[in-house]
Formats: C-alpha cells, structure tokens, sequence
C-alpha cells in the first residue's frame, strides 16, 4: 500500500483553490456570446474544439493531486448541473470558484466555516425563491427560438429547436444525431421515451456520454422475468443469422441470463442490450403493448399463452434505433404498421374520455403522448469530424437549455438576474459569521456578469456599476448590458434570456 501525502490548514486550502481556479479559468473563457473556444487533445485524431463548459471540464485532470482534488470539486458542480438541466454548466463553475474564492479568504482570517456555511444555506434559499420570482413562463415559439439561439450562438440552430418543440410539443422526444452531409436537417419518426435505461452498464457503447446506442436492433417485448436463456435458445441460434442487433425490453432481466447477455456482447457475438419495463402493475403491461405495436413485436405474455421457449425471430420488432442511458430510454423509428398505430392511439383516446379517475386519466395521456407524440430527430453535418463534435455539442446544450425554460420559465439573462438576487440578499438580518457567510453568496452573484463582460474585452467593474446606477435611475430591473451591440438594454426585450 502507498504511502499517503496528508496537508492541513492554509496549505491544504492554498492547494485546493490553485486546482479549482485552473479548472475555472480554462471553462470561463467559454461564457457569454464572446467567449472563445476550447482546444481539447485526445490522445487519437483530431483535438476536439468545444464552447461548452462541462466537455471542458471532464477532460481537466492536474499532475498535482492536492490540486487535482479541488478540480474534482468543482467539475462535480458542473456535472450536476448538465445532469439537472442540461446547459448553465460554466455558470455553474464560475460561482462555484467565486464561492470558495471568498468562502477560503474568511476562513483564513479566522471565521469558523460551519457558521459560515449556515449563513451560507440561508441565503441560499433566498436566492432560490428570488430566481423562482423573477421567472416568466415562456409564452411562444419567438422566446424558444431565442432561448435556445442564445445556448448555441446560432439562430439557424434556434429556430430548428423551436420548429421541433412544436412539432413533438414541449414534452416531446428530440434526439441529435450526426449526418453525413454538411447541414443541419430535422425529421419526424415513430418513436417513444420511457424512464427506464440498462439493465448493467456493461451494455454501454458510448463511455463519454455513458449511453448504449443500438443501430437497426430487433426488439423482444415481454412481461416475463428471465434469469435464464436456455429456453430462449432456439431463437437466439436463428436471430444471430440474420442480425446482431438485439435490443430486450422485459420486465426484469438479471441472474445468468443478464450475465450471458454481457459476455456475448463483449465477445461480439451479438450486439445486446437489456432494458427493465417501464411502468407498474397493469400500466406496464399496457406501456409494453405500446412498446410492442409501435415496433411491429408480438408481446410474449403468459396471458396470451405465450412462453419464451415459443418466440421465433418473428416476434421480433424493429426500429432504426434504440438509445438507453441509466435513466431513460429512446426508441427511434419504430417500424410497426402505421393502422395498427394509430388504432392504438385511437383507442387511449377512448379510455380517457371514459375514465373517470383524474390519475388514471393522467398516465394514459402520459401514454397517449409518447405514442402519437413520436421523435424529432436534429441531424448535424458538417465539414470536419472537429466542426461535427463542437455543433453536436452545441445543438444538444440548446435542447436541453429550451427544455429547462419550457419547465421552469425564463429570467432576464446576461448575468442580470444574479444581481437582481443580491438585491434580495441585501435585505436580510443575520448577524456576526451567518451574515459573513451570506455575504459570500452577495459577492459571487456578480462574477457571471463580470467575467461575460470581460470575455468581450470590456471592464466587467465599470459595467457593473453603470447597471446598478442606470437600475436605479430607471426603476427598470431588467436593464443589463448586451456585450454583442455593446449597449445598455432591457435584456427582456432584448431577447437576451436564460432559462
């Protein structure tokens, strides 16, 4: 065992804070509309050039471990964030090392930091319920369009991710997906989202994105538990004639039958994924005869008096593709007979005229949604396998921020809303290190507008000061500045917005 390297004190803060203001500084060059791009090496190819803060972060890791430590720290906020809303993550990065910035200089000078981090928390929650007043919920096609715009500084990209939000609605399914052209296309399949992903994270076939992508599979659909395939022998010895591909939806798939499946897949017998039914009870029966009508499968039940050891490669559906991360799971194109679709559709919108349960009617509208909502699908093509990457990038951090509006609405952007908090912040009563620690809080909410501002070569001080006199001269607390007309504006009506 190796010996282990232990710091105490200001020279274990000293060391944490060098590794996350490297981390901070190589992912804050990417804020704003003016920030710059990122050169990542990979140790194969070309290097990857990216404007995303999250990509930059997952590839930082420093020589020093003491300061490699405190990169982690801060790369996990980012994580977190792309994980809950999916864009906001060099936002995210850089309160973070403004936090610790302040959070390390008081206790330095001798203020105890479990005091501090309550006074912290309570202005936390302030700052929550501030953001929660300040947001508008989004009203149109325009302010999708300029959401997503402003996430990947293209309008072409904007008003594509508007085109598809209502088409599929604004809980529907958008997947990007890399083309072999140069430009950017959408297009409509059948298809359907369930909250259920792999049954091991052996099926993985993308590590940096952690997802299992599956390319024209055949689809099993039961409800039955299999802990072994034996029974399921006969069918696999015809599937692997004429596929490879075998996507396995069941209501539980574990024990030997799960470890086969692994082992077959890394030998590359057959390319395999297994997936746990979604739903309970009655409703997942019904979710996988769902499953099974939109990809053309018969639904192996015991109800219907079929057994595993009766499935032939017939009972197999299809799809273009099949994409499951540990959460959620995508079918797309789904290669069932439209009539039989749309008779099933037909008939969920039967049952919800009938029921009379408001919760009964609300999973088959859920279930009413995922069938006749289907997939838009964003191809992105491009010139270079560098320029792909950075657009893929780009377009998927614009979903993901338009969908976080859509849910949680919008607030005024360019860094104004954080100082909007301050205000807030500025009016509680705390006293001795509580009101210290909030204070913390106070002085990162302006870092955001700061370094946007600074990254299109301004002084992020001065503009600060002029909003807060032009603020308070005006009465108008949507007054920001818009670094690419490098003017003083209402950001509202600017269209400079964040979700």
């Amino acid at each position: 065992m190796s010996a282990k390297s232990i710091l105490y004190g200001d020279q274990a803060r000293a060391k944490l804070k060098a590794g996350v203001d490297k981390l901070a500084k190589a992912v804050g060059t990417t804020l704003g509309p003016k920030g710059r791009n990122v050169a990542l090496d990979k140790s194969w190819g070309a290097p990857q050039v990216v404007h995303d803060g999250v990509t930059v972060a997952k590839e930082i890791e420093l020589e020093d471990k003491f300061e490699n430590m405190g990169a982690q720290l801060v790369k996990d906020a980012a994580s977190k964030t792309n994980d809950i809303a999916g864009d906001g993550t060099t936002t995210a990065t850089v309160i973070a090392q403004a936090l610790v910035d302040e959070g390390l200089k008081n206790i330095s000078a001798g203020a105890n930091p479990m005091i501090l981090r309550k006074g912290l928390e309570k202005a936390l929650d302030i700052a929550v319920n501030e953001i929660k007043k300040l947001s508008k919920p989004i009203s149109n096609n325009d302010e999708k369009a300029q959401i997503a715009t402003i996430s990947a500084q293209s309008e072409e990209i904007g008003k594509l991710i508007a085109e598809a939000m209502s088409k599929v609605g604004n809980t529907g399914v958008i997947t990007v997906e890399e083309s072999k052209g140069f430009e950017l296309e959408l297009e409509y399949k059948e298809g359907m989202q369930f909250d259920k992903g792999y049954a091991s994270a052996y099926f993985v076939t993308n590590p940096e994105r952690m997802e299992s992508v599956i390319e024209d599979p055949y689809l099993l659909v039961t409800d039955a538990k299999i802990s072994n395939l034996q029974e399921m022998l006969p069918m696999l010895e015809n599937f692997v004639k004429v596929s490879k591909n075998l996507v396995i939806i069941a209501d539980d798939v574990d024990g030997e039958a799960l470890a086969t499946l692994v082992v077959n897949k890394i030998r590359g017998t057959f390319n395999a994924l297994a997936i746990k039914a979604p739903g309970f009870g009655d409703r997942r029966e019904a979710m996988l005869e769902d499953i099974a009508i939109l990809t053309g499968a018969t639904l192996v039940s015991e109800k219907t008096g079929r057994k595993l050891d009766s499935v032939t490669v017939e009972d197999l559906g299809r799809a273009e593709r099949v994409i499951s991360d540990k959460d959620n799971t995508t079918i797309v194109g789904g290669k069932g007979k439209k009539a039989e679709i749309k008779k099933r559709i037909e008939q969920i919108e039967t049952q919800i005229e009938q029921t009379t349960s408001e919760y009964d009617k609300d999973k088959l509208k859920e279930r009413l949604a995922k069938l006749s909502g289907g997939v838009a699908v964003i191809n992105v093509g491009a010139a270079t396998e560098t320029e792909l990457k950075e657009k893929k990038l780009r377009v998927e951090d614009a979903v993901n921020a338009t969908k976080a509006a859509v849910e949680e609405g919008i607030v005024p952007g360019g860094g104004v809303a954080f100082l909007r908090i301050r205000e807030a912040l500025d009016k509680m009563k705390l006293e001795g290190e509580e009101a210290v620690g909030a204070r913390i809080l106070y002085s990162a909410m302006e870092k955001p507008l700061r370094l946007i501002v600074s990254n299109a070569g301004e002084d992020g001080g001065k503009v600060l000061g002029e909003i807060e006199r032009l603020v308070k001269d005006q009465k108008n607390p949507n007054l920001g500045f818009n670094v690419l007309s490098m003017k003083y504006e209402d950001m509202v009506k600017g269209g400079i917005i964040d979700p």
